[in-house]
């Protein structure tokens, strides 16, 4: 017997194995959305999408970050008909129509509320204790950003108005649990969190929980919002995927989002202002739009209003096939080796 075929036989860990036949290190399990620049926010490339792992979704009040949870949550069910979401809910503000609206069953989802910090520790850690790496479940949290200690608790109840030291360490401590697991088990994890605004000249938005949430998150999105007006007033808000931190996409890409109140998700927004940036569509001085032949510089389909790309289907389907436009968006969000590189030296 070979020293490599003994060291895998004496270790006392069930997936030892040699880099080429480790199940961990096989190809991601990666679930896409319908959003092709969300899938670009999670993998940078328009069909990724969602892999094992924790993505925290932080930002401020009313700024849908439930919203794209449930569109994760929703996507992870397409694709695993037998799969489970496993909700733990402290702000009890996601009503039964938020779940509706995504197409998720309500049978699919196993509702958990939690009131403290180790109360979230021990349940999550006791379920991802019975999972296999054949069971598909999704594990969702919403949220931690106001999520107390217990010790917070006990000293209100005890009359005590002393600082809680102690939630940091334990919102550090549930990360380090979990963290491990997800990849061992192939489980994906989205986490509701808030941001606060850091004291300075230049304030910018920090992820609350401390250095635990931080470390132990494969994604970070920091979201950002501005309002969609029309005639009759505010239709909507466009949102801006700040990706904090990522295992695939460039770090402080910036990926819009149209969410409008009416229709929801658009599919299809973000694309044009990707488009209009690599020239794959240009707007003259008219206002109106056209396509061109990035080679030639040739106009293909001129005189196009806004409205007439940003909801087509049919328009940025040929624009993926006629096109090099995928891979010009896989080269500016992925992250390529030579950039992994250099954050492994930082």
């Amino acid at each position: 017997m070979s020293l490599k075929d003994r060291l895998i036989k004496n270790s006392t860990i069930d997936l030892t194995a040699t880099l080429e036949d480790s199940k961990i290190f096989t190809k991601k399990d990666m679930i896409p959305t319908s959003v092709p620049m969300i899938n670009v926010a999670l993998s940078g490339s328009v069909d990724g999408g969602i892999t094992p792992g924790l993505t925290m979704l932080a930002g401020p009040s009313k700024h849908f970050k439930t919203g794209f949870a449930l569109l994760l949550a929703s996507s992870f069910l397409k694709k695993y008909r037998d799969g489970i979401i496993l909700f733990y809910d402290s702000e009890f503000g996601t009503p039964q129509s938020y779940f509706s609206t995504f197409n998720i069953p309500f049978d699919s989802v196993v509702h958990t509320p939690i009131t403290d910090i180790e109360e979230l520790k021990f349940d999550i850690m006791q379920q991802i204790k019975e999972l296999g790496r054949d069971d598909h479940v999704m594990i969702v949290i919403d949220s931690i950003g106001n999520l107390a200690s217990k010790k917070e608790v006990e000293d209100a109840l005890d009359g005590k108005s002393v600082a809680d030291m102690t939630r940091a360490k334990q919102l550090k401590s549930l990360f380090r649990m979990i963290t491990p697991h997800l990849s061992l088990k192939d489980i994906p994890m989205a986490v509701i969190n808030h941001t606060y605004k850091e004291i300075g000249l230049y304030p910018k938005d920090i992820v609350g929980g401390g250095t635990g949430s931080y470390y132990g998150s494969d994604n970070i999105w920091i979201l950002g919002r501005q309002q969609e007006k029309d005639a009759d007033g505010i239709s909507g808000y466009h949102f801006v995927i700040n990706v904090e931190k990522s295992r695939y996409v460039k770090e402080k890409s910036k990926i819009p989002i149209t969410v409008s109140f009416e229709g929801g998700i658009n599919r299809w927004s973000g694309l044009l202002d990707v488009a209009l940036d690599g020239g794959f569509i240009v707007k003259p001085k008219n206002g109106w739009y056209a396509t061109v032949d990035r080679n030639t510089g040739e106009v293909r389909q001129p005189s196009m209003r806004a409205n007439d790309i940003i909801d087509n289907k049919k328009f940025w389907m040929d624009m993926f096939s006629d096109t090099d436009f995928a891979k010009y968006i896989e080269n500016k969000y992925k992250m390529g080796v030579g950039a992994i590189m250099e954050n492994d030296d930082e």
